[in-house]
């Protein structure tokens, strides 16, 4: 497991704001600073469960994204949102935590 970034949720805009429809949010790029900060305002609508659009999130990358949801509460199915990416969120101790397996 390593780590890929912070996902922030936020109401505000932010400098570089990258919108995403088909996902229903607004981000910022995580790979411009060194410590993958990454801001995220939802969409009205978006389909997600509160606790990911309100609470932050740390996101790491898995070599076996089945494996590592095994036994865990998974509370964002496993889905891509771009080309060779699947990610899906798990909830640990009330936190999101999103797991990433690049294909």
């Amino acid at each position: 497991m390593k780590f890929n970034h912070i996902g922030i949720p936020t109401q505000d805009n932010f400098e570089g704001e990258i919108d995403l429809p088909h996902l229903k949010m607004t981000v910022s790029d995580h790979e411009n600073n060194p410590y993958g900060i990454q801001w995220q305002r939802y969409w009205q609508g978006a389909p997600y469960p509160d606790v990911v659009k309100t609470i932050p999130h740390v996101a790491f990358v898995v070599d076996d994204l089945n494996k590592e949801l095994e036994g865990k509460k998974v509370i964002i199915e496993p889905n891509s949102p771009s080309e060779g990416l699947i990610v899906a969120f798990i909830e640990v101790n009330g936190a999101p935590i999103e797991l990433m397996q690049y294909l």
